[in-house]
């Protein structure tokens, strides 16, 4: 006796996987990197590692958590007092740790998970800090804006990352060893120089 036919992974299953390589990427890029490095600012607009990771907890608890009835476990004090507004969430506190808030975001994805498991992609949901007229919507098409963001900043974490201390993406050395790297490093520099404004 044979067993039927492997089933076929749905859209919803590969939304999620994609979604836990994204989660995996934004916290490997905290490996081995002092408190101070996971929290100092490395662009103009702050953009910091563990503020990543925050934030994205948030995004979590908030769209796969409250928008879809079901209220997220863990109430967010940077919510609850409207300082999310000012960017409280993009950024740690001095009396915020790094370990709360990576536990924070595992917890966010288990509710999130669980959300998406029982409720499925056409459960009605709810945003209701949306424009009037778009904030009814589905868990599944959350689900989509979830990795959609989550993926986008988990660039943000390789680029932020490599300005910290010049450790690459995951994929660095599938591409290319360190010599392969620097010439690829020429060719773009040589590249841009051609259109470099003289004067």
């Amino acid at each position: 006796m044979t067993d039927g036919p492997a089933q076929q992974p749905t859209i919803t299953d590969d939304l999620h996987r994609y979604l836990q390589q994204a989660r995996d990427g934004v916290l490997a890029s905290l490996d081995g990197l002092s408190e101070y490095d996971v929290r100092r600012p490395m662009t103009p607009t702050a953009t910091n590692l563990i503020g990543l990771v925050k934030h994205l907890a948030g995004v979590e608890l908030g769209y796969l958590g409250d928008c879809v009835g079901r209220p997220s476990p863990v109430r967010l004090p940077w919510v609850e007092d409207e300082s999310i507004w000012d960017s409280a969430d993009m950024w740690a506190a001095a009396d915020e740790s790094r370990d709360d808030l990576v536990a924070l975001y595992r917890r966010a994805w288990q509710h999130s998970d669980e959300s998406v498991e029982t409720l499925g992609p056409d459960a009605p949901a709810h945003v209701p800090w949306w424009p009037q007229g778009r904030r009814d919507t589905t868990l599944g098409s959350l689900l989509v804006r979830v990795v959609a963001e989550t993926a986008q900043h988990a660039g943000h974490a390789d680029i932020v990352r490599e300005l910290i201390d010049g450790r690459p993406g995951a994929d660095h050395d599938d591409i290319g060893d360190a010599e392969w790297w620097d010439r690829h490093l020429e060719r773009v520099r040589r590249a841009a120089e051609y259109h470099r404004p003289s004067g």
